[in-house]
Parts: structure tokens; C-alpha cells; sequence
């Protein structure tokens, strides 16, 4: 039986710079995607607050928090993750490469903290290095039918999950692929950590994928594939 996916909530910009949109108008939140091979099922993104993940988890996939064996953040942007701590018996996996290189820009920011005196702060930043620690490095496949697919450029170690299947193959891209505009016009999110390595992972996503799960969006046909 192969992996199936399925989005639980839609994600959304801030603002839209295709849509002529220059300032914040809305609140911004990742799309949350469920995968289920066998009895593996993974969440991608928790990005709501909790209290209106777990509902929707209930109305789009009819599963409760309990029955999620793995969390996958794509990234470690806090906006992908807020609800994550409905997930305490889950593994939480992210790419190594995401994982060593905000473990170290915490590090930095918290010595930077003892530093200037700002305890506030370095509580806030204890409570991230915390949350990295907590997570583990994605293996290559993590369940039949689903693999790591790293995307790095709009964070250090951005990665998505690959789908492969018989008649079609689905990625969930996370922010590499962020809305169904942006995939349109080929172009990527900013800002970027390396827009270079951004432009280079979102020409492989079109290249290898016929469904993406967006960033930000929904799941759309690449239509530069399959065109």
C-alpha cells in the first residue's frame, strides 16, 4: 500500500507580493499536512496553536493527537510549529542540516544574551535550544513509500517529503514551494537565508514532483511538469 497525503489546514502569507500585497494584512501560518503509511502517520508542520489544530486533525483526518507517531517540521521558523506540543509522545524529526545550524545560531544568540544581561531573553532562547533538543534527525526514508527530500535555500536545511508513486509523485515542500502563485510564476519566498540554493531546490521540486503540498497553499498540480 503506498503513502497517502492529506491536508489538515491551509497555510497563509502574511502578505502575498503576488497578490499586490506589500504590508501584513493577515496572520501567517504554515499548511499542515497529514502522511499515513501503515501504521506511521505523520504530521508536517503543526503550525496552529493547538486548541485549533486538534479539531481540525478530528474533522479532516478523524484521527485524535494520540494517534500520531511522528511530527516532521520542514523547517524550524517557530511559525511551523506552534502547536507541536499536543505532539509530546511523537517523534519530532527534522533535517540534520536544519537542526545543526539553528542549534548553533541559538547558541550564539544566547551567549550574545548573557552578554547584554537580558535574561528575559535568554529564557526565551533556553526554551528554543530546549525545542531543538527535543527533535531528532530525519532518517532518509522515513516510512515505506515516504522520503527526506532536502530543499535547502530559504532556511539552512529546509526539507520536504518526497512521495514517490506508481502514476503520480507528490512532494509536501514546505516553504521551498510556498503558494500556487509563486509556483506559477518560479519564483521563491523572501527573504531568504541563500537565494541561490532557494532558486536551485524550487527547480528541483517542479523537476521531480506532478503534486506539491505548498508551503503556504494547497496541494496543486505542477502544471510546469505535466505541460
Amino acid at each position: 500500500m503506498s503513502a497517502t497525503v492529506r491536508v489538515i489546514s491551509l497555510g497563509t502569507l502574511a502578505a502575498n507580493p503576488l497578490w499586490g500585497e506589500r504590508g501584513a494584512v493577515r496572520p501567517p501560518h504554515a499548511t499542515t499536512s497529514l502522511i499515513v503509511a501503515g501504521k506511521v502517520k505523520i504530521l508536517v508542520d503543526p503550525s496552529l496553536p493547538a486548541q485549533a489544530l486538534l479539531p481540525r486533525l478530528a474533522e479532516r483526518a478523524g484521527i485524535a493527537s494520540s494517534e500520531i507517531t511522528h511530527v516532521f517540521l520542514t523547517c524550524l521558523n517557530p511559525i511551523h510549529r506552534r502547536g507541536i506540543i499536543a505532539f509530546e509522545h511523537a517523534q519530532w524529526l527534522v533535517c540534520e542540516r536544519e537542526r545543526e545550524a539553528i542549534g548553533i545560531q541559538l547558541i550564539a544568540s544566547i551567549k550574545e544574551a548573557h552578554a547584554a544581561g537580558d535574561e528575559d531573553l535568554v529564557r526565551t532562547i533556553a526554551q528554543e535550544v530546549a525545542l531543538v533538543e527535543r527533535t531528532v534527525a530525519a532518517p532518509d526514508k522515513l516510512a515505506q513509500g515516504v522520503d527526506l527530500f532536502p530543499l535547502p535555500g530559504v532556511t539552512p536545511g529546509l526539507a520536504g517529503l518526497l512521495l514517490p508513486g506508481a502514476g503520480a509523485t507528490t512532494l509536501v515542500a514546505g516553504d521551498a514551494v510556498v503558494t500556487v502563485e509563486h509556483l506559477a510564476a518560479g519564483q521563491v519566498i523572501s527573504p531568504c537565508y541563500d537565494l541561490e540554493a532557494a532558486h536551485e531546490s524550487f527547480k528541483e521540486a517542479v523537476e521531480i514532483a506532478d503534486w506539491i503540498v505548498c508551503g503556504r497553499d494547497n496541494i496543486v498540480a505542477n502544471q510546469t511538469r505535466r505541460f
